[in-house]
Order: C-alpha cells, then sequence, then structure tokens
C-alpha cells in the first residue's frame, strides 16, 4: 500500500520542535514501513533538516512552513500557503491523510490517494465542506460525537481511532514506587488552556502540608507561542501564583535531543497532573497516556476525551475543573495521592495495563485495517 502522510505547516518531522500530533504520525509512519509499505511523510522544511531523506523506510518530503502565529486569520492563510506547496510535493498513493485545515478542500487529483482526514482537535464546522473525504477519523469518541453533530449526512465515513504511543514512551519494566522521586509532574505547553493556573492555585494550597514535605512541582514544557505556549507574560503570571522557593521547577520544552529528559521525568515522577480546561480543544490527551506507559498514577480534569482511557478511582483520579473551589478539590487530590503508596502503587499499576492497547503497533494495526476497507 502507498501511504501520504502530511503534517501541518507549524512543525517539522521528526519533531524537534515539539507537536503531539507529529509525534504520533512519525511513530504510526515508521511502523506501516516496517510492514512493507510504502511511506511518504510531509512536513514543515526548517531547522537545517534537508528537504529529502529516508529515516527508517520513510521518505520525508519537506516543504516551507511558518512559525505559529498569535492570529488565528493568519493562522488560517499560512496553512493555505503551506497546503498549495504541498500539492505540488504529493506522490501517486493510495491513501493520503491530512493533518491541515485547506488540504482536504484542495487535493483533487485521485490518483493521489483517498482522502484520509485526521481530525485532532474538536471541528468548527469545517467537516461539512471536506467533500471529498473518504473517512473522518476522529482521535476519540468525544471528537466523533461532535463531528456526527455537525454533520450527520456524513455519519458513515466518521470513525474513531486512537493516537498511539509515542516512540519510546511504553515502559515494559516501570520503576516501582519507591524507587520514583517524589515529583508531582506536569508535561505539555504552558497555556491558560492547560488549566495551570487551577494547577498553581492547588500547589498553594498543598505545598505546606506535612505529607508533602520534600515534593516538588515540575512543569515541563514549552511557553513560547512559538511553540504553542501561552507566551511569557503568562509564565509570570503562574510564577506569581506558585509558591516562592525551591518546591517549584521549570524545566523548558523537552522535545528533539531533550526528549529522553521526557521519558525520564515520565518514569521517575510519583504523580503526574493534567488539569486542563480546554472543552474544546483537549480532544484526546497524549500526555497523560504517555505518562501512564511510564507507570505513573496520574489526575486529569474531567473533559470528556480523558474518558476513552481512564476512570476515576481505577486507573487514575478525576476532578471536576467547573465546579466552585475546583483548586481545592485538586489540592486534595495531589495530597491524597502523596500520603498514599498503596492507593499510588494500585492506580500506576492499572493505568500501565490500559496503555499497553496504545502501543504503536496495536494502533497501527486497526489504522491498516481501516485503510484496506476503504480500498
Amino acid at each position: 500500500m502507498r501511504i501520504t502522510i502530511v503534517q501541518g505547516a507549524f512543525f517539522p518531522v521528526p519533531p524537534i520542535r515539539g507537536g503531539a500530533v507529529e509525534k504520533v504520525w512519525l511513530a504510526l509512519g515508521r511502523e506501516f514501513a516496517k510492514r512493507g509499505h510504502t511511506v511518504t511523510h510531509i512536513s514543515r522544511l526548517c531547522d537545517g533538516l534537508p528537504a529529502n531523506e529516508i529515516i527508517d523506510g520513510v521518505q520525508h518530503v519537506r516543504v516551507p512552513g511558518f512559525d505559529t502565529p498569535r492570529s488565528m486569520l493568519a493562522l488560517k492563510w499560512r496553512d493555505l500557503l503551506y497546503s498549495r506547496r504541498v500539492l505540488k510535493a504529493l506522490p501517486p498513493a493510495d491513501i493520503l491523510i491530512s493533518n491541515t485545515f485547506w488540504l482536504p478542500l484542495l487535493a483533487r487529483d485521485a490518483t493521489r490517494g483517498k482522502l484520509y482526514v485526521h481530525v485532532a482537535r474538536f471541528p468548527k464546522g469545517q467537516l461539512s465542506y471536506y467533500k471529498r473525504a473518504a473517512r473522518l477519523q476522529c482521535v476519540s469518541e468525544a471528537v466523533s460525537n461532535a463531528a456526527r453533530a455537525q454533520c450527520p449526512t456524513r455519519r458513515d465515513i466518521i470513525c474513531t481511532l486512537p493516537n498511539p504511543l509515542p516512540d519510546g514512551a511504553w515502559e515494559p519494566q516501570p520503576l516501582a514506587d519507591a524507587e520514583r522521586r517524589q515529583i508531582i509532574l506536569y508535561a505539555g505547553r504552558i497555556h491558560p488552556e492547560k488549566g495551570l493556573d487551577l494547577l498553581a492555585q492547588a500547589w498553594r494550597q498543598a505545598h505546606t502540608r506535612p505529607e508533602l514535605a520534600g515534593w516538588k512541582l515540575v512543569l515541563a514544557g514549552p511557553w513560547a507561542v512559538a511553540q504553542g505556549g501561552g507566551g511569557e507574560n503568562y509564565r509570570s503570571q503562574l510564577i506569581n501564583q506558585l509558591p516562592a522557593g525551591d518546591s517549584v521547577e521549570w524545566t523548558g520544552p523537552l522535545f528533539g535531543s531533550d526528549g529522553a529528559k521526557l521519558h525520564a521525568l515520565y518514569r521517575q515522577a510519583r504523580i503526574f497532573v493534567y488539569p486542563s480546561i480546554a472543552k474544546l480543544g483537549e480532544s484526546f490527551g497524549l500526555a497523560p497516556l504517555e505518562a501512564m506507559a511510564a507507570g505513573a498514577p496520574c489526575i486529569v480534569s474531567n473533559l470528556a476525551c480523558f474518558q476513552d482511557f481512564l476512570n476515576d478511582k481505577e486507573n487514575g483520579l478525576v476532578f471536576d475543573y467547573e465546579a466552585p473551589a475546583a483548586s481545592t478539590k485538586l489540592a486534595e487530590n495531589i495530597a491524597m495521592l502523596a500520603n498514599d503508596p498503596i492507593l499510588r502503587t494500585r492506580l500506576a499499576s492499572a493505568a500501565w495495563r490500559t496503555a499497553a492497547h496504545f502501543r504503536v503497533e496495536e494502533v497501527a494495526t486497526r489504522y491498516l485495517a481501516d485503510f484496506d476497507a476503504l480500498l
């Protein structure tokens, strides 16, 4: 089978600037090629990467893209320019996977493959315009439900297939709780929609409790706007909300050559917290799944997308981010886990078993079966 994967305009592959979707499709493309399929992966040309190269059997083609702008209008305009460049680079294929806004509207040549639209975010009405799409593939049931509601006449081409764990995320032998450090880890973009104001308030309340003596909150991720963050001003606001002293550590962005450091944090953390409030932005939640794969018990907000893999008190903890005193509830969950190694061990073990079903080998099989069905 000939498979073309097209990423968006703003991040390169390999994901040396980060990007959850880029990590996902790097892993899937590699697995498809490993199974004998012909894979072309198109992404942004930048950072000294060559315009063409083969990595692990995948042909990587890169075209000029852009840094992420603040303006949504500018973002869509740059995506249009990038998608027009991509059109000229598309090889003949059986399946054409799109991760851009405009490509499903522009791709008209059937010899470039059946159009397979990867819906990694909640749709905003655009799916009904993708008339040539053979598949609208959503990453969670929450996104699929939104897609069905927005374009009910196309329900037959909507399906749910999850993101796989990125390369190296699965930990075959997680550290036992006693071997881990007293770290409460958040990993992701430093952005208001990730609920970090709630986390800052919760940590201010919790860090002085006796059961949290010696514990540290580690915030790992980019805050620069060009890398998807909320900017330096937002980081300054968080610093003002967090307690002073050495109970907080900022790592900055950990991707590219620093990816091993991020995996080490997942492996060593005793608790992982992901308090996202992005009701119409958080579509899957790859970071908590990575933590689960490394054997860390997770606390997440009650966004619908997390329900595909995390159930409260079964393989993690869930708090209502919209409830009154939500930060206090989050602080209580953090303190409860910090004070109960038996609970941490039980939740971590169940989380690790759940994450096994999201290894790239299993998820790639499901994608390939769907491609075959379309062909």
